[in-house]
């Protein structure tokens, strides 16, 4: 019984998403909006358990010192002071429990919060995506070695892509006449990016849709039980 009503639950829930999809006329429309208002209640629930159990699996690897357990430590620091200047002193337009905080924001030119968003926590991110170039790099390197026909093509579609966006594209092509426009690297650019490329990200996004079907399908009809503990 325990897991026959989150079943059923969850297949009335999905069917009338669905119909309301197509019908949205009452009753339907109102009942979707109303489980969108209980989803957006559990989310923010959800979130809770979330940080409450990132407390719990830290206090533990800190506890037992298990690897780099110092970084953790600064970790629920960083969690402690968002939450806490958050909550004194509120986000942007958004007050907090103490107010605006308006001779603290008029020294530091924003809130607290928007303070160190602005200055310390986008400049760890632009950080964090700068080092991860170097993996897309050698990513691609490894995807550009001239192995199979696929691996060719997209190494020669790559190279047309890049030198296309440089100006050594257009000094390489730029003496072809205008008859052979076509063959300028900036055109051939732009051709490849606005017709394969194109297709291949709406197949991609095909694929994915279709996914997300059959997935939400096993969901409402109860094969795909993972959410409830099961395997």
């Amino acid at each position: 019984m325990k897991r026959k009503i989150p079943l059923i639950i969850t297949f009335l829930v999905g069917v009338i998403i669905i119909i309301s999809a197509f019908i949205p006329h009452k009753p339907f429309g109102y009942i979707s909006g109303e489980l969108e208002n209980w989803y957006l209640i559990i989310a923010g629930f959800a979130i809770i358990l979330g940080q409450l159990n990132l407390f719990k699996v830290h206090i533990l690897k800190i506890k037992f010192k298990q690897k780099n357990w110092q970084f953790y430590i600064f970790t629920l620091v960083s969690f402690l002071i968002m939450v806490t200047i958050g909550l004194a002193w509120g986000t942007e337009k958004n007050p907090g429990i103490f107010g605006h905080a308006t001779e603290i924001s008029t020294a530091l030119g924003h809130k607290p919060f928007d303070y160190l968003f602005h200055n310390v926590y986008q400049h760890l991110q632009a950080t964090m995506f700068s080092l991860l170039a170097f993996f897309i790099a050698s990513a691609a390197y490894r995807a550009f070695i001239a192995r199979t026909i696929e691996s060719n093509l997209l190494l020669v579609a790559a190279i047309l892509v890049m030198l296309g966006n440089t100006s050594i594209g257009s000094f390489l092509t730029g003496w072809l006449p205008e008859s052979l426009k076509f063959l300028h690297l900036p055109h051939i650019k732009e051709f490849i990016m606005r017709y394969p490329n194109t297709a291949g990200q709406r197949a991609i996004m095909i694929g994915a849709g279709l996914g997300i079907i059959g997935s939400s399908l096993r969901i409402i009809l109860g094969i795909e039980r993972s959410y409830l503990g099961g395997k």
